[in-house]
């Protein structure tokens, strides 16, 4: 338990003695202003209900504290707010709680399932597909410290006719290259066949047109369009030749797919495939019509009415009997409740999905399913560059890979400028760019709230001041270069009289808990990267206004040592918590 609510217990406690007042709660904030006092109690709720002024009701709460507890020393009111000043021991025994329970975990007998990546085999992993692994990731590390189980899964969308688009440019334009005869990373080597594609489909649109045809005409007439829809169908009906270049292609995607995924630091516990699950769904189809939840047209089409519900009618089933999207969708659902025992499922997908959504979970409460209750859309903004918005048909999208090498080499060059790594071995300083180079990255992209769009600047990004990853990795090494001076080990110490700065630090480090509860509860992993933000903040003010190594009392010099060494494990944590390394020197 960190201070602030011990306070706001004890402060319960005495609002019921003194006014026979239950189930007040007045908010408690840190004393950042002038007054004398480390928390500040704010008082005007009482007003209303005692009908007195915020002075007076200020003066006898603040007696009833520091008489009826015995953790307040003074106290003084202004302007009705109280302010409290907390005896010195409180914030000692505090330190030790929280260093002694650091490493427990309250574990929460739940497991949740997190779903995010899900990418389409005809492209490489691009941005976009950056901030979606890392916030599922990130989501997936905070659930297990928090105490759940987690289960990390994908859905890999490898079927349609944008897979199909691959495959024909290729059997047209490949003359029989391969990833290995060119030397190219599978993903990118049939993603570039997808942009083949849509070349050679623009050039017959635009033929066409010159024709007489009109544009949307053309684009259902072009040869190479009727081609690749015949190659679905020819899939669909399990054309050997077909299902073997597609098997041959897309595992050429998978393995490009695996290095992306392996620098980024990212995995998974399952992974299903959308050519195993695009006929899941179809059986809920017929118990919704027999239970009266959906209904069937005349061409034999069947909907879900969801107008009750403010949103519209949605089509599950063609009239020719094939599913959509949101029929695999909610068999997709129904199978991982029944074949794993989750309590939760979450959704990481972009906000251009949320009526998607909306509606998946609400047809899968009607269809009685009462977990649909325990589905979450993890919504986030889309993220462009400072160039503006990508598009993946025209090969204009920022690739995964280039952008991870990008930071690499910006840290690299970073390092060397400022010349700090000179006595490391090649190999250390490469693992130093690299976490640098990718913390940096991954930072920029958790540190901002999911639902808001954002704009990843590189060259922000790795800036070794200010709200950044390598300003709170540089933090970490410095405390690492520290305690190894000091050769470092835990000892308990004698009480020591605190000073503002170490009171404001074991304040910080006990609210680590309290901020990984909320992140989550919020499915926000910017709430643990601010955190860590202001832990740096508080320590590096700490750091510059007390003496260690030089400190001359042995017991003060070890009770800064064991804060130093435990704000070092909390920063790492908070990290790992984010997907992001440590190194011990920058």
């Amino acid at each position: 338990m960190n201070i602030k609510d011990i306070i706001e217990q004890k402060l319960s406690e005495v609002i019921l003695n003194v006014y026979q007042l239950k189930d007040i709660k007045l908010e408690v904030q840190e004393n950042k202003t002038e007054f004398e006092g480390d928390f500040t109690i704010v008082t005007f709720p009482l007003v209303k209900q005692l009908k007195k002024n915020p002075e007076s009701i200020g003066v006898e709460l603040g007696e009833a504290l520091t008489e009826q507890t015995d953790i307040f020393e003074s106290f003084n009111v202004v302007k009705g707010f109280l302010n409290v000043k907390v005896k010195n021991q409180l914030f000692v025994d505090n330190f030790r709680s929280v260093h002694n329970g650091f490493s427990t975990i309250d574990k929460k007998n739940a497991t949740v399932m997190v779903e995010y990546s899900s990418p389409n085999t005809n492209k490489p992993l691009h941005l976009g597909h950056i901030r979606n692994n890392l916030l599922g990731f990130s989501v997936a590390q905070i659930l297990k410290e928090a105490g759940y189980d987690v289960v990390k899964t994908q859905i890999i969308n490898d079927r349609g006719i944008h897979i199909c688009k691959s495959m024909l440019a290729w059997e047209k334009f490949g003359n029989g290259e391969t990833p290995e005869t060119t030397n190219t990373k599978g993903d990118k080597f049939v993603g570039n066949y997808y942009v083949e594609f849509d070349k050679n489909y623009k050039k017959e649109i635009a033929e066409l047109v010159a024709q007489g045809a009109t544009e949307e005409q053309a684009k259902k007439d072009a040869p190479i369009i009727k081609e690749a829809q015949k190659m679905l169908l020819d899939w669909e009906n399990g054309d050997e030749m077909v299902r073997n270049l597609w098997a041959e292609m897309n595992s050429w995607v998978y393995k490009g797919f695996n290095e992306t995924y392996k620098r980024l630091g990212v995995d998974f516990d399952q992974v299903q495939y959308e050519s195993n699950t695009y006929i899941l769904g179809k059986d809920l189809i017929q118990a919704g019509l027999d239970k009266g939840v959906l209904y069937q047209k005349e061409d034999g089409s069947v909907w879900c009415d969801l107008t009750d519900e403010g949103l519209d009618q949605k089509l599950l089933l063609r009239s020719d009997g094939t599913s959509v999207y949101m029929t695999q969708d909610l068999g997709t659902a129904v199978e991982r409740f029944k074949d794993n025992n989750i309590q939760k499922l979450i959704y990481t997908v972009g906000n251009e999905q949320d009526y998607h959504f909306q509606v998946l979970f609400k047809i899968l409460k009607k269809l009685g399913y009462e977990w649909a209750d325990q589905l979450f859309h993890l919504s986030y903004g889309m993220v462009e560059l400072p160039e503006g918005k990508m598009k993946s048909r025209e090969g204009t999208v920022v690739d995964a890979d280039d952008l991870m090498q990008e930071m690499y080499e910006t840290a690299k060059s970073k390092a060397q400028e400022l010349g700090k790594l000179e006595t490391l071995s090649e190999e250390d300083k490469e693992v130093s760019y690299e976490t640098v180079g990718l913390g940096a990255l991954k930072y920029f992209m958790l540190k901002v709230d999911p639902k808001k769009k954002m704009l990843f600047n590189p060259a922000e990004s790795i800036d070794f001041n200010g709200n950044t990853g390598p300003f709170i990795q540089y933090t970490y090494a410095r405390i690492q270069s520290l305690l190894t001076k000091a050769e470092f080990g835990y000892k308990e110490t004698a009480d020591i009289v605190l000073n503002q700065f170490e009171k404001e630090l074991i304040m910080q480090l006990a609210n680590f808990k309290t901020v990984v509860a909320k992140s989550a509860e919020t499915l926000s992993p910017a709430l643990v990267a601010n955190y860590v933000y202001d832990l740096v903040k508080s320590y590096n003010s700490f750091y510059q206004n007390n003496p260690i190594l030089n400190q001359d009392d042995e017991n003060i010099k070890q009770f800064r040592l064991n804060l130093s060494d435990l704000t070092a494990k909390t920063i790492k944590k908070s990290l790992e918590l984010l997907g992001i390394g440590t190194v011990n020197r920058m």
